[in-house]
């Protein structure tokens, strides 16, 4: 493939060399395979999209779908913690919250907060939207180091090594980053031919070379590229969620980074489209095995006497939304005595609807749609 030359490793004064970014965007004259990939990922997409837009309760998959990248996103910068932690701390079902998964709630809350400022405010993709998307991610997060929330960095970052002069890489310093973020912005909203799912793909690479925050880079990039075909409207709503692609192949992911700065452009690209195929399909698949798996669950519950499944069907819908509960969430849900709730724990759990979540544990039990959870982890 085609070097396109995006910038130059300069000498600083400090005596380490620094990515300038050239006036952005280049020249881009992509080859007929990655414009054949680019149409396969639009069709996968559209498909995604006319699936969705009939999924009963399709704000709850969405929601499932947010966790899914959150845990995703958080795991390529360190954290340890996964979805099913994130599901129980969300209902403070673990009153002590470790670090790790309030990294994963920062994530969810600042997806959150993008969602309604682009749906309800018809806010613009802009610089001002990703600094506000960073301030929720990270104001009170935990950090590697000191963050400044919501604020473009004023002094020198680095990736990898101890210091600018042996790190992986060194992204422009404050100045060079203003004059390349006023041109990502224009890329953002500029009128041209690059086909959209390739131009997220592009807005994700430049921002990471840029990296104009002091930490939160990463998750706040991720973030973008659904929040770029959202706006573009591409989806009726933000379901496409590419970060779990990216902690799949984390290593490949940060190659094909570090090549896209030295002028491998079309790599990065092809990286990139391959992931918006398989999350697309993936998307797919488990679209068609929640509408099986309700139908299956739904004929459970009508075989149950009236009055019964009367109560489980209200309650069948929320497990969609959280799929971990306990008999106190459950009390909220239907405010039934402490005795009826339990036997409605223990008719979803014969039905195999619900199964405890520790089978050894005697008091305080939680219970996990597990068939559920199982078709977004595995």
């Amino acid at each position: 493939m085609s070097i396109i030359k995006i910038g130059t490793f300069k000498n600083q004064p400090e005596g380490f060399k620094a990515f300038i970014p050239d006036k952005f965007p280049p020249s881009f004259n992509f080859n007929a395979k990655l414009m054949n990939k680019n149409n396969q990922a639009t069709l996968l997409i559209g498909k995604l999209d006319g699936l969705t837009r009939f999924l009963p309760d399709c704000d709850f998959f969405l929601l499932m779908y947010l966790r899914k990248d959150a845990a995703s996103s958080s795991q390529i910068e360190g954290t340890m913690a996964t979805m099913i932690d994130a599901i129980e701390a969300e209902v403070q079902l673990n009153k002590n919250i470790p670090a790790d998964v309030d990294d994963i709630l920062h994530y969810i809350k600042a997806l959150n907060y993008g969602i309604k400022r682009v749906s309800k405010d018809n806010f613009p993709i802009s610089l001002r939207f990703i600094k506000e998307l960073h301030k929720e991610l990270m104001t009170q997060a935990r950090q590697t180091h000191f963050s400044d929330p919501g604020q473009f960095r004023k002094s020198q970052n680095w990736i990898g090594g101890t210091r600018p002069d042996n790190a992986r890489f060194v992204p422009p310093p404050a100045y060079d980053m203003i004059q390349a973020l006023n041109d990502l912005e224009k890329f953002l909203h500029s009128d041209d031919i690059i086909p959209k799912i390739i131009k997220a793909g592009l807005i994700h690479a430049q921002f990471e070379t840029i990296h104009p925050f002091l930490d939160g880079n990463g998750r706040t990039g991720r973030m973008l590229i659904t929040f770029y075909l959202w706006k573009e409207k591409f989806l009726e709503k933000p379901v496409l969620f590419i970060s779990s692609y990216f902690k799949k192949y984390q290593q490949i992911y940060y190659e094909k980074l570090l090549a896209y700065h030295n002028g491998k452009v079309e790599d990065w690209i092809d990286f990139f489209l391959d992931g918006v195929i398989e999350i697309s399909n993936e998307a797919i698949d488990i679209v068609g095995d929640i509408t099986a798996l309700r139908e299956q669950d739904m004929a459970k519950i009508h075989k149950l006497g009236k009055r019964a499944s009367e109560s489980a069907l209200k309650v069948l819908p929320k497990l969609y939304r959280q799929p971990i509960i306990n008999a106190k969430v459950l009390r909220e849900w239907t405010g039934f005595s402490r005795a009826g709730t339990q036997i409605m724990i223990d008719r979803f759990i014969e039905m195999e609807i619900l199964t405890p979540k520790d089978k050894n544990k005697k008091y305080a039990q939680s219970y996990i749609y597990k068939k559920y959870i199982d078709i977004f982890t595995t």
